[in-house]
């Protein structure tokens, strides 16, 4: 029997997101909410770049949903922060709807996550009997699981570096790039990340998983946050970044051991490949590269790359550890759970039976002749 499956949201990732719901062999969706007027009453297939009509129709009417009975909620809402996102998905934590989600960064790692986000979503989760699992690709897969099994070829473990080194001026996601990472405002701008309490809510978790995996507890999270500019205008998808403003953002969230970084997050991203040359490049390019380098016994380096385009892969590749989990997420025990807690999942999406299935339908349609 197929998991019914509610989605929510169908920005640059919940697009994708929503397009793996609808060609996952496993899962059916049974609705969708959307937030803007304009895509009330369209099908979701309409929205997600899917040839055929899938009779269900988008919707704005939250509680509807949340009281629809579904086996899991996919939110791909607003990235939260500061309790926002909550009051969304409680109500389907209560009614015992499972939720995976990409949009609650600080919530991959629960036990360190903060209070506000944990709590409540903790207690829908028990109440209602229901599983709550939070990824992405960083946070997320690219910076626990590909980590995590990396760490278990090693001996002696001196340091581990997880980096995001990316060029976002594909990105059409203005309001975050400008607000929460400070790009085209004045290098004085307080944008969100400049917070050290945001980067930490939003990134110490993926320091704390990988410190659990360890079995060593640190000693303490230290973040810094740059910004780089340039001294010409850039047009990118976000629009035009005047000359003198951010450009270039880098930050990370550190866990120290005995006084010195024992786990680094980092991220380097820029608006255009000559923003501050020193910062560190991936060796296939800035596009878009997850690095990973452990320092020890033995020392390595992992990269990972998307082929071109770099920017849908990526965000493909962020819905999809969110839907492919779906099954696994429905499986488990009430609250909520970690990188470790999910078993892997892989896609049974697989081309050459679409391809057979497409075929098989084809030739049933009225009128159709016999392949040539």
């Amino acid at each position: 029997m197929a998991i019914k499956v509610v989605h929510w949201g169908t920005g640059p990732t919940g697009r994708l997101g929503l397009r793996g719901i609808i060609n996952h062999p496993d899962l059916e969706l049974v609705g969708l909410y959307v937030h803007s007027p304009d895509k009330v009453g369209q099908d979701a297939a309409a929205l997600c770049g899917v040839a055929a009509n899938t009779g269900v129709a988008a919707t704005d009417d939250a509680a509807a949903l949340a009281a629809g009975g579904a086996d899991c909620l996919a939110y791909f809402g607003p990235a939260a922060h500061d309790g926002a996102g909550v009051a969304d998905v409680a109500p389907f934590l209560s009614a015992g709807t499972n939720v995976v989600t990409t949009s609650f960064a600080g919530l991959t790692h629960p036990p360190t996550a903060e209070a506000a986000l944990r709590d409540p979503l903790e207690a829908a989760a028990v109440a209602g009997g229901a599983s709550f699992f939070a990824t992405g690709i960083e946070p997320g897969f690219a910076s626990d699981l590909l980590p995590m099994a990396l760490l278990s070829s090693c001996d002696e473990i001196r340091s581990i570096r997880i980096q995001e080194i990316a060029d976002y001026s594909g990105y059409p996601a203005a309001d975050t790039l400008r607000y929460a990472f400070g790009f085209g405002e004045a290098p004085d701008f307080g944008c969100f990340l400049a917070d050290p309490a945001i980067l930490t809510g939003a990134w110490r978790g993926v320091v704390d998983a990988i410190a659990d995996l360890l079995q060593t507890p640190l000693d303490a999270i230290e973040t810094d946050y740059e910004r780089a500019t340039l001294d010409r205008d850039l047009d990118t998808a976000m629009g035009r970044l005047p000359a003198g403003s951010t450009a270039g953002v880098r930050f990370e969230v550190r866990g120290v051991l005995d006084g010195q970084p024992l786990v680094i997050l980092e991220h380097v991203n820029r608006m255009a490949g000559d923003v501050a040359p020193a910062w560190p490049h991936g060796t296939a390019g800035d596009t878009l590269t997850y690095r990973v380098e452990i320092v020890g016994s033995p020392t390595m380096r992992c990269e990972l790359v998307f082929d071109p385009p770099e920017s849908e892969g990526g965000l493909t590749a962020t819905a999809m550890r969110a839907v492919n989990a779906i099954p696994a997420v429905c499986a488990a025990g009430p609250g909520l759970l970690g990188a470790t807690d999910v078993p892997l999942v892989a896609s049974r999406n697989l081309a050459s039976r679409n391809l057979a299935s497409r075929a098989i339908a084809a030739s049933a349609r009225p009128g159709a002749r016999p392949s040539q």
